[in-house]
């Protein structure tokens, strides 16, 4: 089986550098090609590994490709991922897949047209501790699942992130997507209700929410709740803290999904040290798209778990709108 040829879309998210890394580790894969129109973000990347830079994403899917890696600014996955599935390539496409269900059914249809796969970036799936977790719950060690409290908890991004026109909204689109797919995953159930708070308390020169809890219930009868924020401070050592506490009919399983670490408190050097030893989520999540792609299978987390888990962020910032819960459409 010839080798899987993938070009790479944007690097606007950073989350993209580790992708890279990811696909360079895969020998049965060729990287094609980086497009990003800002030339100095990929300089370094393309000149290292010898990869050719386009400033056009078109340019580059005029190429013999399989599939590419969009991590383009939220407002642009739309656009990117109906362009590559016209040239029938396959997309691996960072979260929130899109910013309006509108656009995300476009994509979702435009994949399903041209016959290629459409999967969305949840790396968390891959978690030593989330994997665990779900295996209990499999199991039945803790029996049905009633309820969830998620938390994902990380510091203040900046550029495009903050820019509402570029991202589609504050923390509570950028945090709620990762542990609502989780939260979906564990209970095998859709959510059908949304009620939501947000609001700008902890960097009060930024214009969209850093501050959020949305509360969901499910079709199954279970309810969840996530704290969703960019309350961390600079210090902060991650992007967020992703943990749950899975409150079963016969248990609870409480999740800390980036407790994989070494904590070094030195004098010498003034400030503690973070140093995560876990496993690379990134690297699995990468690796589960090549094996999907390469053997025909589908992808593991599709376009539909990526538009389902945005319509409950989209549906909160409604709630907040309303006053209100939110009906959510199946």
């Amino acid at each position: 089986m010839s080798n899987l040829k993938v070009g790479m879309i944007s690097f606007a998210h950073e989350h993209a550098f580790s992708y890279l890394d990811a696909l360079l580790s895969i020998q049965e894969v060729d990287i094609v090609g980086i497009a990003d129109p800002v030339a100095e973000r990929v300089a370094e990347a393309t000149a290292k590994h010898n990869i050719t830079y386009y400033n056009d994403y078109l340019a580059l899917l005029e190429q013999p490709l399989d599939a590419v890696v969009v991590c383009s600014e939220n407002a642009l996955h739309a656009e990117i991922v109906i362009a590559a599935a016209g040239k029938g390539v396959h997309v691996l496409c960072e979260k929130p897949l899109g910013i309006s269900i509108d656009e995300m059914s476009q994509m979702l249809e435009a994949c399903k047209d041209n016959h290629v796969q459409l999967m969305t970036a949840f790396p968390c799936r891959y978690l030593a501790a989330v994997v665990e977790a779900k295996q209990a719950v499999e199991r039945g060690e803790i029996g049905e699942i009633v309820a969830i409290k998620g938390t994902n908890r990380g510091t203040a991004p900046s550029g495009w992130f903050v820019d509402r026109s570029l991202s589609g909204g504050g923390a509570l689109l950028d945090h709620t997507v990762h542990v609502m797919d989780l939260m979906r995953w564990f209970t095998g159930s859709e959510p059908t209700e949304v009620y939501a708070y947000a609001a700008t308390l902890f960097n009060e020169q930024l214009e969209v929410d850093d501050a959020g809890m949305i509360h969901v219930k499910f079709e199954n009868g279970a309810f969840g709740v996530v704290d969703t924020s960019w309350s961390r401070k600079p210090p902060f050592p991650t992007w967020g803290d992703v943990t749950m506490e899975i409150i079963g009919t016969k248990g609870v399983l409480s999740v800390d999904s980036l407790a994989q670490v070494n904590e070094v408190y030195s004098q010498q050097d003034g400030l503690g040290q973070w140093n995560y030893w876990g496993d690379n989520m990134d690297l699995y999540l990468i690796r589960s798209f090549v094996q999907a792609i390469r053997s025909g299978q589908q992808v593991p987390i599709t376009g539909v778990d990526g538009m389902r888990s945005a319509a409950v962020a989209l549906a909160g910032y409604q709630s907040i709108q309303e006053g209100q819960p939110v009906k959510l459409h199946s």
